[in-house]
């Protein structure tokens, strides 16, 4: 598993930067992605992937302890679809 602070500790050493200065770049990018998702658009990183909100309407659910029927409220989530290149790299 990669933590935030592993990805901000590579970002600052391949780029001569702090490592205060690298978590900053991964936090910046993360609130970016967040901020777009907040108002609903669409964020495209060529070679990763997008990342975008989708809606989930309101549907009935069973309780599977009680059996009873329960509804589960419409929601919004935040859906990642990886670039064609991430899957080409992940499948070699």
């Amino acid at each position: 598993m990669t933590t935030t602070n592993e990805i901000a500790d590579k970002i600052a050493s391949e780029h001569s930067l702090t490592k205060a200065q690298g978590k900053a770049v991964v936090e910046a990018v993360f609130a970016a992605i967040t901020s777009a998702a907040t108002s609903g658009a669409e964020t495209s990183i060529p070679g990763f992937g997008k990342f975008k909100v989708k809606d989930t309407p309101e549907r009935e659910a069973r309780n599977p302890a009680t059996g009873a029927m329960i509804k589960v409220a419409a929601a919004k989530k935040l859906t990642f679809s990886p670039a064609k290149a991430l899957k080409d790299t992940l499948n070699k």
